[in-house]
């Protein structure tokens, strides 16, 4: 009887290998969806006291949106040059090398990532205390529980992941367009509450101080965009599903946030704006009445839900890329055997999410690394330039970003005001992120010699 022939080395490779089950709605709503979280409902309250003119308003969410818009382009051509799971990872590799990568995924790893998925997490279960009164120890553990229901839907199949994504998204943006009608069609606001329009209120921030905590504060509220490149290796035709996604999304993004930003305006005056909380329950109690509270905190909830799912199905994707170049445990380079999933690196990153919203401190954690993480944001912009130049001795490739050099100047100019803001607010923390990321030397030196998976 002739020997059963070994599987061929092809086939071996491809079973280890994340499959591409996502389109371009999946893409689209991991964008939007991560993007559109809490931030909606606070900054547009801190950027009103601060500026005091609806135009002005205006100008910085049509400016941080066309900066973010660049930036999803020239996120668009990396990842059809290099459609990999891993996102900057993968980009910061191919650009810089390994160390700087591993420098990103280290901090990804130790800091960013359990941390956003702690805050996150616990935020949904503090607006669900709000609604159910419960006690500080069931919040943690609602907000464990939801972190660990998320992971075990990421392992057992991305493509339900990615259906409870769409559907959050999709659901979330109709309850924000139902909230514009609703307050429009009732006329529970007024629009004298837009005049004067351009002219600035009394008691507003100067100018430049202005802008820069309007700014910041914007950006933020646009943050994790750029995350779905970390799922490139398991999106369909990535090439030209990514650059679509990534543009689709910020557009979309951009137009919730003018749209949402107005209504609010309309229907709560500067004049009665006190805090960004108390802004939330004005707003609630006008739309909706005595149950406003209650209504608003259930909308939250959705958003920052659909948020922290496109986040926990992208962020361990990093962790892979790393395994399988030799670059941290060999063990996460694998994936489930029967569902196909990077399991191990989803268990890594729930487990140290757990661990911090047991103790409670990820909030000044997060704040300690945002820092770094805005510099290695802009680092792959920066990084066209590179690649651009060795273009003419090797040849373009398919996909290149509209408007360059125009595009990377202006995500990156974003970027560097950014970091000016930030460091010159909080120089300690970024001093401290700077160290963090230091103690991953010695860790890359432990495993640059490992062969790759």
């Amino acid at each position: 009887m002739p020997a059963t022939p070994s599987p061929a080395p092809v086939a071996v490779a491809e079973k280890n290998r994340l499959q591409r089950q996502l389109g371009l709605a999946s893409a689209t709503a991991a964008v939007a969806g991560e993007s559109i979280a809490v931030g909606i409902f606070l900054t547009p309250a801190g950027m009103a006291k601060a500026l005091g003119s609806p135009f002005w308003i205006l100008v910085v969410w049509l400016a941080v949106g066309a900066m973010t818009l660049s930036g999803a382009l020239c996120y668009g051509e990396l990842a059809g040059r290099f459609p990999r799971s891993g996102g900057l990872y993968i980009y910061l590799q191919e650009i810089f090398g390994r160390r700087i990568a591993f420098l990103y995924g280290w901090m990804c790893l130790l800091v960013l990532d359990p941390g956003l998925s702690a805050a996150l997490a616990t935020g949904i279960a503090g607006y669900a205390a709000y609604i159910l009164h419960w006690s500080p120890l069931t919040v943690k553990l609602a907000a464990a529980a939801v972190i660990w229901a998320l992971c075990l839907m990421n392992i057992l199949s991305i493509r339900v992941s990615a259906g409870f994504l769409r559907w959050t998204t999709w659901l979330k943006l109709g309850v924000l367009g139902l909230l514009s009608v609703w307050a429009i069609a009732f006329h529970l606001g007024a629009w004298t509450n837009f005049a004067p329009f351009v002219d600035r209120r009394p008691g507003s921030l100067p100018m430049f101080p202005a802008l820069a905590a309007a700014m910041v504060g914007a950006f933020f509220s646009f943050g994790g965009w750029w995350d779905v490149s970390k799922i490139a290796g398991e999106v369909r035709d990535p090439a030209r599903t990514l650059p679509r996604a990534l543009l689709y999304g910020v557009l979309t993004v951009t137009g919730v946030y003018i749209l949402v930003s107005m209504v609010f305006w309309y229907v709560v005056p500067l004049n009665q704006l006190t805090s960004d909380q108390a802004f939330v329950a004005q707003a609630g109690d006008i739309l909706f009445g005595q149950a406003g509270g209650v209504i608003f905190a259930a909308i939250v909830i959705l958003c920052v839900l659909g948020g922290l799912a496109a986040f926990m199905m992208s962020a361990p994707r990093v962790y892979y890329a790393m395994a399988r170049d030799g670059l941290f445990l060999p063990s996460v380079a694998k994936l489930h055997p029967k569902f196909n999933s990077p399991a191990n690196a989803i268990v890594i990153q729930g487990g140290i999410a757990s661990v911090l919203v047991a103790i409670g401190t990820f909030d000044k954690i997060i704040s300690y690394i945002i820092f770094a993480a805005i510099g290695f944001i802009g680092l792959p912009a920066a990084g066209l330039f590179v690649l651009r130049r060795r273009d003419r001795q090797t040849g373009s490739p398919a996909i290149l970003a509209p408007g360059y050099p125009f595009t990377p100047i202006a995500f990156l100019l974003m970027i560097v005001i950014l970091l000016v803001l930030i460091g010159a607010r909080s120089h300690r923390e970024a001093l401290f992120g700077a160290l963090v990321l230091a103690t991953g030397l010695p860790v890359y030196e432990l495993f640059r010699h490992r062969p790759a998976g």
